[in-house]
Formats: C-alpha cells, sequence, structure tokens
C-alpha cells in the first residue's frame, strides 16, 4: 500500500516565496494565499512576517 503525500514542515522553494509576495501585493487575504499556495495559514503567516512580507487582513 502506497504512503499518501503529506505535506508537513516542507522547505519554501523560491518560486513559492516570488508567488506569497505577488499575492500579498495585490491585495489577497491570508486564508486565499494558504489555499493558493497549499499551505497551512499559519505557515504562510510565519513566512511572511520572516521576510517582512505584510498581508492585508480582509474583514
Amino acid at each position: 500500500m502506497a504512503r499518501p503525500f503529506v505535506r508537513h514542515r516542507q522547505p519554501w522553494t523560491s518560486e513559492e516565496i516570488a508567488k506569497l509576495r505577488v499575492l500579498a501585493g495585490k491585495g489577497m487575504g491570508l486564508k486565499a494565499i494558504a489555499k493558493a499556495l497549499t499551505r497551512s495559514e499559519e505557515s504562510v503567516e510565519d513566512r511572511a512576517r520572516t521576510d517582512g512580507i505584510r498581508i492585508a487582513k480582509l474583514r
């Protein structure tokens, strides 16, 4: 039986970081960015904080 693909603690690629910058620059919210990158909201938030990227707070 094949093991399912689990995306846990995967390192960020340069393409993902670039996409994070673009999506945050467009004013997308945290939930939408996480879904687009197929990562958790916490992971996206931590990476954005590390790189100094501001994510819009949508209401």
